[in-house]
């Protein structure tokens, strides 16, 4: 993911140098305030007489240079930042318009929750340790560097203390990052849990409710939360572990130099200003260490993160796009050819075996069969939301695999079992269909689906808002608004997914005669599970177990088909 970088390889580069710019002025502090000690307080090199004018100059300077340093610092942390942000921004995006060309097999496979996860916290972990490395990494490591010269150049016995110490602060490090690292995996799936746990009972809140199961729910949110509470304390405990061991081994380096600048100072090779200057560099130098321990708590969280994102982000569609997009001369014309399809995980059972069936341009199709019967399956073999595992589907006698997805779905209008209703309003959901239709497109469309009535009976009309999920709709309404946005579309073929099951006979028959009346010259295809809503249709289609067994009209299905006249006399005669 470096090339997301490219576009702001200035702030990449501005945000370390003014930490130089900060790391320096610190570096610089500890040598002044030496200065301050042995000449302008013991006056070392004046006979033991302090110089309060060479006090209140040099504090002058100090407090200039970390003003200096307070403005380096703050400008990398804009930059850090301006860098990071545009950056997860970008990912962001990218990740989103990925998900976006997925197929349903791959969605299922990764879990809402998870794409959820990934799209929102991983790319937050992915921002920090960019912000980490360019900010952080950066300052720590000059102190680390710089104060152990620092150090040496007062005087070389103080990088005994370093040499002793600084293995076992290693040592430490490398024994709770190996730790700590494996963690943050299983951190971040405990996290896709908690978040598919909470999407489902947000978007199945009536469900829930319906069937008191709220107390149930309780429980499973908690075992999830709770897993995920418990694998971040066992990181937190292990790391808790490592700051007063660190903080040991700081004092006892502190102890150590005090010691050594003692021996030193009584044999007259270093000065008290010098122990005072090299008690701060190494406190600066062992707090480097303690600090690149946190800097690879985030270096090991954000690749656990930056691997997950990089999932997505190489994931190709398994639906390819084709390359046709001319216009053949027929419209509307849809054919199966020996059709077999299996859902993918599903091995060989097919749940569409052998199909074959031509429907003609502006024929109306009804499919009948029992649930599980393999309706929904075959319709979305048209648009290619899956595509065969067997023979072929054709539209205007052009193998769908062959076109290009944006102009095979254009000639495709689909209303789903499911109404899908956005939170925005009602205008901006039918307008789904046609974002360029203007108010008298959208009402014709919307009297043609029997949505205008309750639409006018809203204070607000077509402005009415719609709360998240059409929950502010009746189970009716929202399939109308529905198909009031297919029918906008003005596609060649239009696919009716048992979208009318909400509707009462009366206000189902008259959709299908204003369909009739102005669209007349659009294929539909109406999935129902009551013979009521395609009876009237040019030809029924009756499906069992993924096979086609008859295809006529309503009279000729009675006289022929004993799988039609069951269903018949189940729902219509008494």
């Amino acid at each position: 993911m470096i090339r997301y970088l490219k576009k702001y390889w200035l702030f990449f580069i501005l945000a370390p140098l003014f930490m130089l710019g900060e790391v320096s002025m610190d570096l610089l502090q500890p040598r002044l305030m030496a200065v301050i000690v042995d000449e302008g307080v013991l006056g070392l090199s004046n006979g033991g007489t302090g110089d309060m004018g060479l006090v209140i100059h040099t504090g002058i300077r100090m407090v200039g240079l970390v003003l200096f340093g307070c403005f380096c610092g703050i400008m990398s942390g804009v930059f850090a930042n301006l860098c990071s942000q545009n950056y997860g921004n970008d990912i962001r995006k990218d990740a989103f318009q990925k998900i976006m060309s997925l197929s349903f097999e791959q969605t299922d496979r990764f879990s809402t929750g998870s794409l959820i996860t990934r799209v929102t916290n991983d790319i937050t972990q992915v921002q920090n340790l960019l912000t980490q490395c360019i900010r952080g990494f950066v300052r720590t490591f000059l102190l680390f560097a710089g104060g152990i010269v620092c150090m040496l150049t007062l005087d070389m016995s103080f990088g005994a203390v370093v040499a002793c110490v600084l293995p076992l602060i290693v040592i430490c490090v490398i024994f709770f990052i190996a730790k700590s690292n494996p963690v943050f995996t299983v951190l971040q799936d405990k996290l896709d849990r908690l978040n598919n746990v909470m999407q489902e009972n947000v978007s199945g809140i009536r469900v829930v409710k319906a069937y008191v199961k709220e107390a149930y729910e309780k429980d499973r949110f908690g075992v999830a939360n709770d897993e995920l509470t418990g694998t971040q304390l066992d990181v937190l405990l292990l790391l808790s572990y490592m700051t007063p061991i660190m903080n040991i081994l700081l004092n006892i380096s502190v102890v150590a130099v005090i010691k050594v600048g003692a021996v030193q100072v009584e044999a007259g090779g270093v000065t008290p200003g010098d122990v005072m200057a090299a008690i701060t560099y190494i406190s600066q130098i062992l707090n480097a260490v303690m600090r690149m321990t946190m800097i690879f708590q985030t270096v090991s969280r954000g690749a656990a993160s930056g691997r997950r994102i990089k999932e997505v982000l190489v994931c190709e569609p398994s639906i390819k796009d084709g390359s046709f997009e001319e216009e053949t001369g027929v419209k509307g014309k849809v054919e199966f050819r020996d059709v077999s399809f299996a859902y993918p995980g599903m091995g060989t059972e097919n749940v569409i075996e052998h199909f074959s069936l031509t429907i003609q341009p502006g024929e109306t199709l009804g499919i009948l069969g029992a649930t599980g019967s393999g309706k929904s399956t075959l319709v979305s073999l048209i648009p290619r939301f899956y595509d065969v595992t067997g023979g072929q589907v054709l539209v205007d006698d052009v193998d769908v695999r062959e076109y290009k997805l944006s102009v095979l779905r254009a000639k495709v209008s689909v209303a789903l079992q499911k109404s899908e209703i956005f939170s925005t309003s009602i205008r901006e959901n039918i307008a789904w269909g046609d974002p360029d239709a203007d108010d008298a497109h959208i009402l014709r469309a919307a009297g043609a689906a029997q949505a205008l009535e309750f639409i006018e009976d809203k204070k607000d009309g077509l402005a009415t808002q719609v709360a998240q999920g059409g929950h502010s709709l009746s189970g009716g309404q929202k399939q109308r608004v529905a198909i009031s946005r297919a029918i906008l579309k003005n596609a060649e073929i239009l696919i009716f997914d048992d979208t009318t099951s909400a509707l009462d006979l009366k206000t189902e028959a008259k959709l299908y005669g204003a369909l009739r009346e102005a669209y007349a010259g659009t294929t539909r295809i109406i999935i129902a599970q009551r013979i009521a809503s395609v009876k009237n249709a040019d030809r029924i289609a009756v499906i069992e177990n993924g096979r086609l067994v008859a295809c006529a009209d309503h009279g000729q299905l009675m006289e022929s088909c004993a799988v039609y006249r069951d269903i018949y006399d189940s729902q219509l005669k008494k």
